[in-house]
């Protein structure tokens, strides 16, 4: 039964994405960015209501009081990523326009790719590390100046349920440069999306969004130390049994995405 969810799921999603896409394409050259951001979101919303419907997958958020008020206030988001559905759900779920770091692979997907090419985000060469750690910096500042919240996994890829990637402070050190805080989240979208999987499971995604950590005056691996201690903590907190020990793993922050 859960195959057959997850492919109808599936289905939904290419049927329902061709529409939006190319809505998205044709008002692009004449829309504002505003305003193709809102067509995206509504898709992206949809995505993640039918994953309710169709799947039986739902969201258990806490922790929204933690984001910045006021519609220039600042913030980078760095989220636990364990599974396609967090890069789904956050634009719905978040009250400011979010610009995502992510890979420019995903420009190849047809009708996807070419929408969110059409956005306004940064898209990243991960084999070029210092070209690309520039490229965040640099459009992260414009896009940040200009009222949305930056987004960016900092493992940089897709982890495995009860394991941690290397935690990149790339997204540190532009919130450092612009002065915003880091809101960490933490995510347990693989106890229903397993990475890599074709079949989900039902049940309750945890998404807990921590208290800002203040960026002024630190050094970006600090900060990214913090980071990492509070979202791994809360990991073992919200799917313990994904975890053999209650220990939070040795840090492994890296220098640059």
């Amino acid at each position: 039964m859960n195959a057959i969810r997850s492919f109808l799921h599936l289905l939904w999603m290419g049927l329902t994405v061709i529409p939006y896409a190319t809505v998205v394409v044709l008002m692009a050259p004449f829309a504002s960015k505003a305003a193709v951001y809102r067509v995206c979101r509504a898709w992206l919303g949809l995505t993640m209501r039918s994953g309710g419907w169709i799947m039986g997958i739902h969201n258990r958020v806490s922790g929204m009081q933690h984001l910045p008020q006021g519609d220039r206030a600042p913030a980078v988001l760095l989220v636990k990523h364990q599974s396609a559905w967090e890069t789904f759900c956050m634009p719905p779920l978040m009250p400011r326009p979010l610009a995502y770091v992510f890979k420019r692979e995903l420009l190849r997907i047809p009708f996807f790719g070419w929408a969110i090419g059409r956005m306004d985000m940064i898209y990243i060469d991960r084999g070029q590390r210092t070209e690309s750690l520039r490229k965040v910096i640099e459009q992260g500042q414009r896009l940040l100046g200009e009222g949305a919240w930056v987004i960016m996994f900092p493992e940089g890829t897709r982890i495995p349920r009860g394991e941690k990637g290397a935690y990149m402070s790339s997204g540190a050190r532009l919130a450092i440069d612009c002065g915003a805080p880091v809101i960490p989240i933490a995510v347990t979208s693989a106890r229903c999306w397993p990475r890599k999987a074709f079949v989900k499971k039902p049940g309750i995604v945890d998404i807990s969004i921590g208290p800002p950590i203040a960026t002024t005056g630190r050094k970006a691996h600090e900060v990214m130390r913090e980071v990492e201690t509070w979202i791994e903590t809360e990991m073992r907190r919200l799917d313990p049994e994904a975890y053999p020990t209650p220990e939070t793993p040795r840090s492994t922050v890296r220098p640059s995405q």
